[in-house]
């Protein structure tokens, strides 16, 4: 069984230009046979705790994921019975409740400051930069959120609700450069007393609260990297509360990781260790939750600025590692191949990043984006 594994997972990946203990950077070097068997079965969840474990190593793993994904061998697989099972109980059940969300927020954002200062940018703005005009990441950032506030056409004074505002970067930075007035709202405890802390001197409210219990009305709604977290099941509720609180004339920008199909469960690995709960929508699935009660005005695909993005912050990271020592060798291994494993997936347009701004359907005025 296992040679049979070995026989059909390195054929499999020689069609992907992947070689098995080879000279290139993308070649995998096997530690410990029995990670074919765990591949095989287990797919990518298999193939990431494989690497966390130590049974395989690879000194490009980006780019050998980015060649995996480009050849579809997943999609040659047959799917086990345990992903299978994973894969109905996500679509059976609400694995966003404002229980299950606040624990899910928790589990991620709230595990060390310190590891997300060493990763991020000043700001800590912990999503996809813009790198049209920038070339270090701490620029990047800071042209991705002046875009935000341009196509949010800022005025001074303006009341904004930033949902999923993180450790205050975003309003931070509108309230010092635009003059708005902000509220943002996080159930992760620890980005709300960084973000109160960085905005302590500013006309900014952070609370710690869940989407669906603000209340309220504000001239202009963001959400940045936090529709993901939503789930399937909440999207229309989500965009509910959104019309409860946007101002009549009100403009709203939601910045995510979007999926070219309608998925209802999220990556077994990432479900796993990274964002439980976590799925990304495709852009049906938002036009349908959201049609009754909103416009898209615009639409940006930002894709290709994640990948620097996500190796600026693995880079960050490998350079801090020494002082993050609450953090063992397994969880290193671990956060290394969630941040190159993404990258590998905006790489071969697995994934985009979208910019949608929305509008209330009666809204005459032309509306035009920036860029």
């Amino acid at each position: 069984m296992a040679q049979d594994a070995k026989t059909l997972i390195t054929d499999l990946l020689a069609r992907a230009d992947v070689p098995i203990n080879g000279s290139q950077p993308w070649s995998i070097r096997v530690n410990d046979d029995r990670v074919w068997q765990r591949v095989l079965s287990q797919h990518n969840l298999g193939l990431g705790e494989s690497y966390m474990d130590g049974w395989w190593e690879c000194d490009a793993i980006d780019e050998m994921l980015t060649r995996i994904l480009t050849a579809n061998l997943e999609g040659m697989l047959r799917l086990s019975p345990s992903l299978v099972l994973l894969a109905v109980g996500s679509m059976l059940s609400n694995r966003q409740t404002l229980l299950r969300a606040r624990r899910n927020a928790q589990y991620h954002y709230d595990i060390g400051n310190d590891l997300y200062a060493a990763m991020l940018d000043p700001r800590m703005i912990y999503s996809c930069g813009y790198w049209k005009v920038a070339d270090n990441l701490a620029d990047a950032q800071e042209a991705k959120l002046d875009l935000i506030c341009r196509k949010l056409q800022f005025e001074p004074g303006m009341r904004v609700l930033d949902i999923g505002c993180g450790w205050g970067g975003f309003i931070q930075f509108a309230a010092e450069r635009y003059g708005v007035r902000a509220v943002g709202i996080s159930p992760a405890g620890e980005q709300v007393r960084i973000a109160r802390e960085r905005c302590a001197d500013l006309p900014v409210e952070i609370r710690q609260q869940d989407y669906r219990e603000v209340a309220g009305q504000f001239d202009r709604v963001v959400s940045i990297g936090m529709m993901e977290h939503v789930g399937p099941r909440n999207l229309k509720e989500f965009f509910r509360v959104c019309d409860s609180v946007l101002a009549p004339e009100g403009i709203m920008l939601h910045h995510t990781i979007g999926s070219q199909s309608s998925i209802r469960h999220g990556d077994a690995f990432v479900d796993r260790y990274i964002f439980p709960g976590g799925v990304i929508p495709s852009l049906g699935q938002i036009f349908t939750a959201s049609r009754k009660r909103f416009v898209i005005e615009d639409v940006q695909n930002l894709g290709p600025d994640y990948d620097p993005t996500l190796l600026a912050w693995c880079s960050n990271v490998e350079a801090a590692w020494d002082d993050l020592r609450e953090y063992d060798e397994r969880f290193r291994r671990m956060w290394r191949y969630y941040l190159l494993s993404s990258a590998a997936a905006f790489r071969a347009h697995s994934l985009q990043l979208w910019q949608l701004v929305m509008r209330r359907e009666e809204r005459t005025p032309r509306y035009d984006a920036a860029r």
